[in-house]
């Protein structure tokens, strides 16, 4: 069966029915000849134009639509073997096209996961955006996805990275998580500690969730709501009770404080 092709269709034309073909707002107006290649479709390849505009990648999970086209869905079909058609020189300028608009539309090539790349790209997004890499922890979300979950694994699991996973992690400034170290022995003033630090950690994440959200240190009234729905209060009252017990805080409470920009709390 012959390869089909869509063309656009000429200043006032339509299809030989005089029926003009529906499309998507902005895009050119285009007529299925009788013999069309859906793999790499002019309207695919539109749909994945507004995708990358709307999210800044081609990533994009199975279930994304856009401009009525399961956009996810397409670009997994592509993706498959033979997915860009049969015919070499056309399968390499339909890559192309797409590459022209994500480079990195194909994860698998480079070695990791579409899930792994729609991640690292969000993470990039909200750095752009001057959020701070020490406040991107497990919550912080970007278009649903939980990005500070999967940063945290990365560090984690960071010696199971490739090298160029590594790199490119490396160059936003994300670094191994540093070892765990022995947990020490248990004593009764250490488990009256441990309580205490509990109620630090939860209202320590709720601020830079919030810092992370606002882009600066909240004022008096400053509240945050966690991913489970609690309201947290951030502002003066938390931030004064930190200051005017520091003297409590050990040497970690007290960095992990100054490194979200609570400097009087060393």
């Amino acid at each position: 069966m012959a390869e089909r092709a869509e063309v656009p269709l000429p200043a006032g034309g339509g299809t030989s029915s005089g029926q003009v073909p529906s499309r998507a707002p902005g895009t050119p107006a285009l007529v299925r000849t009788p013999a069309i290649d859906h793999r790499c479709s002019a309207g695919g390849l539109a749909a994945a134009r507004a995708y990358y505009e709307l999210r800044g990648t081609l990533a994009a999970a199975r279930g994304a639509a856009i401009l009525d086209i399961q956009i996810g869905q397409w670009l997994t079909n592509v993706r498959r073997t033979g997915g860009l058609g049969k015919d070499p020189v056309r399968a390499e300028r339909r890559a192309a096209a797409l590459a022209a608009i994500d480079e990195n539309w194909n994860p698998a090539v480079r070695g990791w996961t579409v899930d792994w790349q729609r991640h690292y790209a969000y993470l990039t997004q909200l750095l752009d955006e001057a959020a701070r890499m020490r406040a991107i922890t497990p919550g912080v979300t970007r278009h649903g996805e939980d990005v500070g979950r999967w940063l945290a694994t990365q560090r984690r699991d960071w010696d199971r990275l490739d090298e160029e996973q590594r790199r490119r992690l490396g160059e936003l400034g994300v670094k191994k998580a540093p070892r765990a170290r022995g947990a020490p022995a248990k004593t009764a003033a250490a488990s009256g500690l441990r309580a205490g630090g509990e109620a630090f950690q939860k209202g320590l994440e709720a601020l830079r969730q919030y810092i992370a959200r606002e882009g600066a240190l909240p004022g008096r009234a400053g509240v945050q709501e966690m991913p489970d729905g609690d309201i947290r209060r951030v502002g003066g009252g938390w931030l004064a009770n930190r200051k005017q017990r520091r003297d409590r805080l050990d040497q970690v409470q007290r960095a992990a404080l100054a490194e979200l920009g609570v400097d009087s709390a060393g």
